[in-house]
């Protein structure tokens, strides 16, 4: 992804509205893309309603069918032995959805690929999915109804912003939705464990003021509010996001400063989320980023290659990874 904003636009796309009346009652005795999981045993879990931000779903019984709409939704579903029958496309390589610390779980299954700007629903239908997850896909309410019109549709819980669902939260709908609500809760709390842990072994990044950036377009420099996912990652850190940018922000999960106003992000260290050579190579060419005290003085560091990667993600699944690898350079920056 590039900025947050710019990927917004991306993952806002529309949904087209037409859907064909027969397409979900079609099926085919040989596809291919048939759950590839081994689901749990019944355990009595089902129903489950589960709440979120535009009202309720029930899912009658364990999916066997799951379509990952949400652009990073696969990890989470793959933590509870499921593999979806389609994934939407979000970023990397077109031709594979399955990032380093997914690949175990995800074997030799082949999803079919959604594409990232549209999706139609029509296709979705042809599926045949017992349930769509797409707790990080943005859905508008509409979009949403069309969706249910195929299959139970999971949105983020009604609490959290588009895109701004923690990852703790992801998780635990998740692992509701499978009738896994306990193992959901040990992922959870071993994943915080480890947070726990780093974050002791790290003082340093206690109280450190950050600007979490990315490429200028447009005239103006994005950053992510404290209400996104990634910035989420480095306040589990200690490190905090200044209120100054939180409240230009305001109820969005990014939000963009002028080139006038690039000040606001010299802050204790700036961060800038590089998806390519070539944005670091746009970002490293702006003047008036170049000339910021904060790169200067060399408290800048690009998040780039496979942590770029799994901080798109922040999931149960990538924060770890993260953990090990991203930490030791912020510790190093902020020393």
């Amino acid at each position: 992804m590039t900025s947050p904003r710019s990927r917004s636009r991306l993952l806002l796309a529309t949904l087209a509205v037409a859907l064909l009346a027969t397409a979900a009652g079609c099926s085919s005795d040989d596809d291919s893309s048939a759950a590839t999981t081994d689901p749990a045993e019944s355990n009595g879990a089902y129903p489950v309603t589960i709440e979120h931000a535009y009202g309720t779903t029930e899912i009658p019984a364990e999916p066997e069918r799951v379509v990952s709409l949400g652009y990073t939704e696969q990890d989470a579903i793959l933590l509870f032995g499921v593999r979806p029958i389609a994934v939407r496309y979000a970023f990397g390589p077109t031709d594979d959805v399955y990032f380093p610390w997914a690949d175990e779980l995800a074997g030799d299954s082949e999803p079919e690929i959604l594409p990232r700007e549209t999706v139609n629903p029509e296709q979705i239908a042809a599926l045949r999915p017992d349930v769509i997850m797409a707790i990080t896909a943005g859905l508008t309410e509409e979009e949403y109804d069309t969706l249910s019109e195929i299959a139970p549709v999971v949105v983020q819980p009604a609490e959290f912003e588009a895109f701004g669902t923690p990852w703790q939260d992801q998780t635990l709908v998740t692992g509701k939705v499978f009738g896994q609500e306990e193992r959901a809760q040990e992922i959870v709390d071993e994943v915080q464990a480890k947070f726990d842990e780093v974050a002791a072994q790290h003082p340093e990044l206690e109280g450190v003021e950050f600007a979490l950036s990315g490429t200028p377009y447009e005239g103006e420099y994005p950053f992510n509010s404290s209400l996104d996912s990634r910035s989420q990652f480095f306040t589990g850190l200690g490190m905090v996001v200044p209120e100054e940018l939180d409240e230009i922000a305001g109820d969005e999960f990014y939000g963009t400063v002028s080139r006038e106003r690039a000040d606001l992000l010299d802050r204790d260290v700036v961060l800038f989320q590089s998806g390519s050579p070539e944005e670091r190579a746009g970002i490293e060419a702006d003047p008036l980023l170049s000339a910021l005290p904060v790169v200067q003085e060399g408290r800048s560091m690009f998040v780039e290659g496979s942590d770029y990667d799994a901080l798109q993600f922040v999931s149960a699944l990538s924060l770890p990874y993260l953990l090990d690898q991203l930490v030791p350079k912020l510790s190093e920056l902020v020393g």
